[in-house]
């Protein structure tokens, strides 16, 4: 496994790729890897050349400097995870090699995607991702990028991004990896404490009501039925729920035929902010 820290060295080496004709796919991640990320990394060995895994917590997709500086950064750990698997090439930038002198995230225009849900709520959050994700396409160049749904809205900015700009990478969302009680595997699970670690998986466990109840229900029934749930959870508390079309991820009132919906969530946990969401089509 080769380990890059310096983007000209990456470059040179995926220069000798680019002109073998091989494919490159790339997972990119900020640490603190756990199995949702290995599922993305194994599914790119099985469909590309070689794999590319970045390793980078851009600080300019966080809104609050708090919770950039508690994320988890086990580096030795995540190194150890990718030897494991025989991943290819990790790439490790520090925050001068991407950003140089200026720290500051470049304003997009997404459509309307990135305001709504998390853009209400972590403002700058998407011109940050943006930023990286599109700096990273630059460096690597790949042939398949791929990222998990649980980060469902992420996934379809990123796909305008892509469209917008002409960046010539395909785009693959893979389904949400969970943990056995049903909790959506996230770096951030680790910091939740042992009580709010046990209910935490009753906010899948909700998302799946809604969807056995969506058609049998209106939208306006099931939003005030998940509101008042957590109104009596003691340890969880919901910032927002929302019932969405999922191309352009605006909130419905009420269900569309032949369109795809999807309901979103997200609940702190103590003072940790834990996403999901779930497909509501009949599969």
């Amino acid at each position: 496994m080769k380990v890059f820290k310096k983007t000209l060295n990456l470059a040179d080496f995926l220069i000798t790729v680019k002109n073998k004709k091989q494919t490159i796919g790339f997972v990119p991640t900020m640490g603190a890897l756990h199995q949702g990320h290995l599922s993305l990394i194994k599914h790119a060995q099985q469909n590309n050349d070689i794999t590319v895994v970045s390793i980078f917590v851009n600080p300019t997709q966080f809104d609050n400097k708090e919770d950039l500086m508690k994320y988890p950064k086990p580096v030795d750990k995540d190194i150890l995870m990718l030897k494991n698997i025989f991943c290819d090439v990790v790439f490790m930038p520090s925050v001068g090699e991407i950003y140089t002198n200026d720290i500051q995230a470049t304003s997009f225009s997404f459509d309307g995607l990135e305001h709504q849900m998390e853009g209400k709520f972590r403002k700058g959050h998407f011109d940050g991702v943006g930023t990286i994700v599109k700096r990273l396409f630059e460096i690597v160049s790949p042939t398949n990028a791929y990222f998990g749904e649980k980060d469902f809205q992420q996934l379809q900015i990123i796909k305008k991004l892509v469209e917008k700009h002409n960046i010539p990478v395909n785009i693959e969302g893979r389904p949400i990896f969970r943990e056995e009680d049903g909790l959506a595997m996230s770096s951030r699970n680790t910091r939740l404490t042992k009580e709010h670690r046990e209910v935490a998986p009753f906010i899948y466990e909700t998302l799946k009501k809604v969807k056995e109840n969506f058609g049998i229900k209106n939208v306006d029934e099931l939003t005030s039925w998940v509101y008042k749930e957590f109104e009596k959870h003691p340890l969880l508390n919901l910032e927002y729920f929302t019932i969405a079309n999922e191309s352009n991820l605006k909130s419905i009132e009420r269900i569309v035929p032949d369109q795809k919906h999807r309901a979103f969530i997200a609940v702190f946990a103590g003072d940790i902010r834990l996403i999901d969401n779930i497909s509501l089509s009949k599969n």
